[in-house]
């Protein structure tokens, strides 16, 4: 897959869920149950307020699982990385994660689905492009904070290794639009994430404790943003005797 066509599927995937859905929502007579669309004053505002929102009870559960798991991964950084790094085959194949998951294209599309909902006066895609913004907001911050605090070396030796920037923006619009949308957007939009997470492993740039603790915190970042959209099937992270998994809990509907 080429970068260029990564950047495509990227965009169509946040794109059209955010513009889809609620299109069709709004597309009756009767009137939507989103508001007004968020200004962008209060895409700021607003985040400020979600990091005001990070210590609860669901983040508390979240990170416990995140940090469990992150710790049960570690013994085997090394072996993990030696072996899936060293498949060089696989390099092109997930060459893209870097794009997929990088700052510019996350936060880009983000930016685009707000402004598309604000453009073609759809307030629940604007919402939905908002709490995206938010998301990457929170995201980008929590993971900027624990690089700098833990300065854990990169397997290729430079730079700030602890936890995945990748990782955490991609689980974490991932949670957005699963919140919004249901499994039916949400399935491929983790899909997308793990493969993300996958490619800081195979390119490393990551250990595998990094980015399943950066799955964890884009998790919680996401849900912090997305309260109260209905659709509680958590997912999260945890350690297995033969490494990673993922959990899937249902807490009723909202």
């Amino acid at each position: 897959m080429s970068i260029t066509m990564s950047k495509r599927a990227a965009l169509l995937l946040f794109i059209s869920a955010c513009s889809s859905a609620p299109a069709f929502a709004q597309s009756s007579s009767a009137p939507s149950g989103c508001g007004s669309a968020p200004g962008v004053p209060q895409l700021f505002t607003g985040t400020i307020g979600d990091f005001r929102q990070l210590p609860s009870r669901a983040s508390l559960g979240i990170m416990t699982v995140g940090t469990a798991a992150a710790i049960g991964t570690h013994t085997v950084d090394d072996r993990t990385t030696r072996a899936f790094a060293g498949e060089t085959e696989l390099r092109s194949t997930f060459k893209s994660g870097a794009v997929l998951g990088g700052t510019p294209l996350q936060m880009g599309a983000a930016f685009a689905s707000y402004a598309i909902g604000r453009a073609l006066h759809k307030p629940c895609a604007a919402s939905v492009g908002a709490d995206l913004v938010r998301a990457q907001l929170v995201a980008q911050g929590l993971t900027l904070a624990l690089k700098g605090t833990t300065r854990r070396v990169r397997p290729e030796g430079k730079g700030f290794s602890f936890p995945s920037g990748h990782t955490t923006v991609s689980f974490a619009s991932a949670t957005v639009l699963q919140q919004h949308f249901g499994w039916k957007i949400g399935l491929p939009a983790y899909g997308v994430a793990s493969y993300v997470a996958a490619s800081r492993v195979q390119m490393k740039r990551h250990y595998l404790s990094d980015v399943t603790f950066g799955a964890a915190l884009g998790i919680m970042a996401g849900r912090t943003v997305s309260i109260g959209h209905g659709r509680r099937l958590v997912i999260t992270p945890m350690a297995t005797a033969g490494g990673a998994a993922a959990g899937f809990t249902w807490v009723g509907r909202r």
